[in-house]
């Protein structure tokens, strides 16, 4: 059982989209220019990229779930912390050098790039079609569930297998968020409940040789 209804669910992300807005074009502008950068190798690049994951893991963590959703939930509490490890890890990851995002050949590039423009394009689409105002959304960059999926996808584009502790909570919040599908009627979030199952095998898997050299 739920600590808090459908109702209050709902208001804390209209709450949130008013009180942080234009974040969340800043968000779709980062998304871009990560996607963008996918197209240029270099190190610097990837450390760019990896930057930026861990900006709206941050943010998501502070803004959201311990600034608003913890008004609801107390569980945000611990999710705030989840969330800021998460970030932590990804600016080791890009400090040492420990991720390299590319487009290998193979079928992981085509599923990073589908769960990459269902966080940013047809996540907030279904949400609408389900009945939901912009204003309602969980939008792309600055809410958990976006969040977890893009990075999914971009763990995807990757030509060498990146650390394993980047995919643990992501995974952890695959399934808690993802719950959110049937518990709260959020149809947008099916395919979160199921992304790590998709995600972590494809990118755990060694990688084309040609995608390496």
């Amino acid at each position: 059982m739920l600590p808090f209804t459908s109702e209050q669910f709902v208001s804390v992300f209209t709450r949130y989209n008013a009180t942080i807005w234009p974040a969340q074009v800043a968000a779709y502008l980062l998304g871009s220019l990560a996607v963008l950068l996918l197209f240029r190798r270099s190190s610097w690049w990837d450390r760019i990229i990896a930057t930026i994951l861990a900006l709206m893991w941050a943010w998501t963590g502070f803004a959201y779930h311990l600034l608003f959703f913890a008004t609801i939930n107390k569980a945000a509490y611990v999710f705030f912390v989840l969330f800021v490890v998460q970030s932590a890890a990804l600016v080791y990851a890009s400090i040492y050098r420990d991720i390299d995002f590319g487009l290998p050949p193979g079928p992981a590039t085509w599923v990073g790039a589908s769960f990459v423009i269902y966080a940013a394009v047809a996540y907030p689409l279904i949400g609408m079609a389900a009945g939901h105002r912009a204003a309602e959304l969980p939008m792309f960059g600055v809410t958990p569930c976006p969040v977890t999926i893009f990075t999914f996808g971009l763990l995807l584009l990757t030509v060498r297998r990146p650390p394993i502790v980047l995919l643990v909570i992501p995974t952890l919040w695959s399934v808690i968020g993802g719950s959110a599908a049937f518990l709260l009627r959020v149809p947008q979030d099916w395919p979160l409940l199921f992304s790590s199952a998709v995600a972590v095998p494809m990118i755990l898997a060694p990688k084309p040789k040609a995608a390496i050299n």
